[in-house]
């Protein structure tokens, strides 16, 4: 039996580091409202942790979900539990699960923990987009800075950054700095004593530094997942396709691999694709060798403008690019789970097909939806 935990706060409690975290209001109610979301994903005959399982079973309703078992935290004891599979781990889970009675063996190490944490610090997402940034048809750059100087010269360079604390969740820990627009202090100072300045101060303080990257023009979210042995080796998953509202996730299509490589081909080559997908393969490897797991990698497709040389002129044409590595997530997404979902809503269904998951919040509830388009 393999026990499957939702815990979205993951990403909060990995920022904290500590063992004894409380999850804020919002990640506490993700996690009960869809505790249900591993029978997706799971086999028949496997375990869901949930708060109140009669309500987990209640809300998977007619989903297409494994036939698994909802346990609360007082039967964890008593279960043949053989694996754990996590949104995520991070010392607040294992700390819980010990206190739980749960067998060590079947936990990660402190020093895997730490790994983890590590890895998932957003310096890894700089290292792997210089290896991909060097792939035709690509575009990107990251920058780690521990002084305001360094960040005001960027901002010299590029006009437009974007400012990410090393540690935080999905679509937080952002700040934005445009040169034409920025509050300057009274020295001129846009890292001065202004909120901004405040918030750089307060990041490096904590995590002792800031990611800062040049501002892109988005035309496309989408990503790729994959799943690492722990051994070096790493196994391409497939394609996401997901839409953000304000930087925070909104949905996924559903649909096959060929379908979503055609949607992507309105902007940018096929073969393009299949290569970078191979290529976060062979460099993860090298980055996350002894990661064991899932984990996904953010993209974006962005705008170019490319000046060609015409007789008497000068025509402007549109072109895209990739930018191969917005975010290195490592642990579950909702990529993957789009993915489990695909398996189950499309194997038998007409190819071309599509359906949209996406997580509402409404009637103070976050549901997940799954509908036609």
């Amino acid at each position: 039996m393999t026990l499957h935990i939702f815990n979205p706060e993951h990403d909060t409690a990995l920022a904290s580091g500590l063992a004894n975290f409380t999850a804020p209001p919002a990640g506490r109610q993700l996690h009960g409202d869809l505790a249900f979301l591993p029978a997706l994903w799971a086999s028949d005959g496997d375990a869901v942790l949930a708060d109140d399982p009669s309500r987990a079973r209640r809300r998977s309703g007619r989903r297409p979900v494994a036939a698994v078992a909802y346990v609360d935290r007082s039967q964890l004891r008593r279960l043949p539990i053989e694996r754990i599979d996590p949104w995520g781990w991070d010392a607040s889970l294992v700390a819980f699960l010990q206190r739980q009675g749960v067998d060590p063996a079947l936990l990660p190490t402190p020093a895997m923990v730490d790994n983890i944490r590590s890895l998932s610090h957003r310096r890894t997402a700089m290292k792997l987009l210089d290896k991909l940034a060097e792939l035709p048809g690509t575009v990107g750059q990251a920058f780690e800075c521990d002084r305001r100087e360094q960040v005001e010269q960027l901002l010299e360079r590029h006009g437009r950054l974007v400012l990410k604390a090393p540690w935080s969740s999905s679509g937080r820990g952002l700040r934005f700095l445009d040169k034409e627009r920025v509050q300057l202090d009274a020295d001129g100072l846009p890292l001065g004593d202004t909120p901004l300045g405040r918030w750089f101060r307060n990041i490096v303080a904590a995590q002792a530094s800031v990611m800062v990257e040049p501002c892109y023009a988005k035309v496309k979210d989408f990503g790729m997942e994959f799943l690492a042995d722990g051994n070096g080796g790493v196994n391409y998953q497939g394609l996401s396709l997901f839409h953000t509202k304000n930087g925070a996730y909104y949905g996924n299509i559903l649909a096959t691999e060929a379908a979503k490589l055609q949607l992507l081909s309105r902007y940018v080559d096929q073969g393009t694709i299949q290569q970078l997908a191979q290529a976060v393969c062979t460099f993860a490897a090298q980055l996350l060798p002894r990661y064991q797991g899932p984990f996904g990698v953010d993209m974006m497709v962005v705008a170019g403008d490319q000046a060609i040389p015409a007789p008497a002129t000068e025509l402007r044409v549109r072109r895209f690019l990739i930018h191969p590595c917005v975010e290195v997530n490592l642990r579950r997404t909702m990529g993957h789970v789009a993915l489990s979902v695909e398996q189950r809503v499309n194997s038998s269904a007409d190819p071309d097909l599509l359906h949209v998951m996406r997580i509402d919040y409404t009637d103070h509830n976050y549901r997940l939806r799954i509908n036609r388009l």
